[in-house]
């Protein structure tokens, strides 16, 4: 039986980015998976993600939204292009709105979709759902770099 990858591990296995990177060891790992004109994913902290006893740190919250929302973009990109290799994105901008707070123990689910693109970028809006309740939303511009940024071919 084969396991699907993520798209962090399919398009970046050494990638060393704290949120989403498969090769940093003391990363998040957020593994990211199309599903429809959906993105999304399932997480697990660990006791030392939390901000105070049984809550997950705003920090934390703001790095998966983050990575999962610039993984979107990616992918939408990538298959709006035509492309069979996605570009690599950064972010232009991300607002987070902490609506209740996240239990560090219950599964995180992410879900994001793109809500506007334009040539070289995507805008996206994201959840963050603990125990069947938004705890946390984002929405981000992401930008697909060119030749000479620093994260040109990153992956």
């Amino acid at each position: 039986m084969t396991e699907e990858k993520s798209l962090q591990q399919k398009y970046s296995p050494n990638s060393i980015c704290f949120g989403c990177g498969p090769a940093n060891e003391k990363g998040l790992h957020v593994n990211s998976f199309p599903e429809g004109d959906e993105v999304v994913a399932v997480w697990h902290a660990e006791p030392h993600h939390q901000a105070f006893p049984g809550m997950l740190n705003g920090g934390i919250i703001g790095a998966l939204l983050d990575c999962h929302s610039n993984w979107t973009a990616t992918y939408f990109l990538m298959k709006r292009d035509g492309k069979s290799e996605p570009d690599c994105t950064v972010t232009a901008d991300f607002y987070v709105k902490l609506l209740r707070p996240t239990p560090f123990d219950a599964a995180i689910h992410l879900r994001a979709k793109v809500v506007e693109s334009r040539e070289d970028r995507a805008t996206v809006e994201a959840e963050l759902i603990a125990n069947d309740k938004v705890c946390a939303t984002c929405r981000g511009t992401f930008v697909a770099v060119k030749e000479g940024h620093p994260a040109y071919h990153r992956w």
